[in-house]
């Protein structure tokens, strides 16, 4: 997006956000109750989160009606979500794990691709009685009242640019202060060292100790690159590329947490340790892991250099404004 000659206000970005994500559930509502395309619910999902994050990150400056707020659009998202991660964790294994395992297994397998395809049809019929319920008739009335009619606070009409340091630094200070970084790190004289981890079996413990920690990060940086998705038009190179490693830290934890999911389903279906029925699925999980955590301690070192971490932050206060590139977020 080009600049204007005259700057856009922030009531001006917060209508644009919120009808793009607005008008993208409402797309999707009657797709995903068809229940034809998994596709369809992860957009709806993705709107929904998006959706979200505007009416978190834009809150100063607009005045949305009293069914929209953050805590009903994550009951509604919560209810899309567990369809569509049990459609994600059935794809994977159908599609990526399945075909490398021996007869045997493939049978024990699809003892647990079986009661996941049960569960997903109770998980169709709750999502559709959450979107033909109360809550999200009311919130789509509402949402569209307002995108006709938009209320804003008194600070929706000051310039943009000049204010997005201040909406998006709290965000960013959350995320590099999350204790989630310090997984695996040891500490001498004050400086942060890295051990060489290099057993399987030892990673495999120190994920599982630490995995609640390690979810919560992900979701901080979920938060954080949704919150900097908001205004990635306006900003260079630099901020996207900060942008992308977010990104891929998202998607490094959320590996790290599907293959934790995975093996806990599995084991309850199977009744009994992975290792046990299924010694080479167990290995591909833990050989994943292994290659994820390298993946992870990768972008760990980076943003826990304090050069990094002062780049990061120069971007978002130099670069406001600039509009130099535009985002191509999913």
């Amino acid at each position: 997006m080009s600049n204007k000659a005259s700057p856009v206000t922030l009531k001006e970005w917060s209508y644009m956000a919120i009808a793009k994500h607005s008008r993208k559930i409402f797309k999707y509502q009657t797709r995903v109750l068809q229940d034809k395309d998994p596709e369809d619910l992860h957009q709806m999902r993705v709107g929904m989160r998006r959706l979200r994050s505007a009416v978190v990150g834009l809150a100063a400056a607009v005045d949305l009606p009293q069914t929209v707020t953050e805590k009903n659009l994550a009951k509604l998202g919560r209810s899309v979500g567990r369809l569509r991660d049990l459609d994600v964790l059935l794809a994977t294994l159908t599609d990526d794990y399945r075909p490398l395992l021996p007869q045997n297994e493939q049978k024990n397998l699809d003892r647990v691709i079986n009661y996941l395809r049960k569960q997903r049809r109770k998980e169709v019929k709750q999502v559709r009685k959450t979107l033909e319920g109360k809550l999200y008739f009311h919130l789509e009335q509402e949402l569209k009242n307002w995108l006709d009619r938009p209320e804003y606070q008194t600070i929706g009409e000051c310039s943009l640019a000049p204010l997005l340091p201040d909406l998006l630094l709290p965000q960013i200070s959350q995320f590099l202060l999350h204790p989630g970084w310090f997984v695996g790190v040891e500490f001498e004289e004050g400086q942060i060292q890295f051990p060489q981890i290099l057993n399987q079996e030892a990673i495999e413990q120190l994920l599982n100790s630490e995995d609640a920690l390690l979810h919560d990060l992900r979701k901080s940086a979920k938060k954080t690159r949704y919150n900097l998705e908001l205004f990635s038009q306006l900003y260079g190179d630099t901020y996207h590329r900060y942008l992308h490693q977010i990104e891929q830290l998202q998607e490094v934890l959320g590996q790290i947490q599907d293959a934790y999911v995975l093996r806990k389903v599995l084991e309850k279906v199977l009744k009994s340790a992975i290792a046990e029925q299924m010694p080479e699925l167990a290995n591909l999980c833990l050989k994943t892991r292994y290659q994820n955590w390298l993946e992870w301690q990768n972008l760990q070192k980076q943003f826990l250099e304090q050069k990094i971490r002062e780049e990061f932050r120069q971007a978002i206060i130099l670069e406001a404004g600039g509009g130099k590139r535009e985002a191509k977020g999913k």
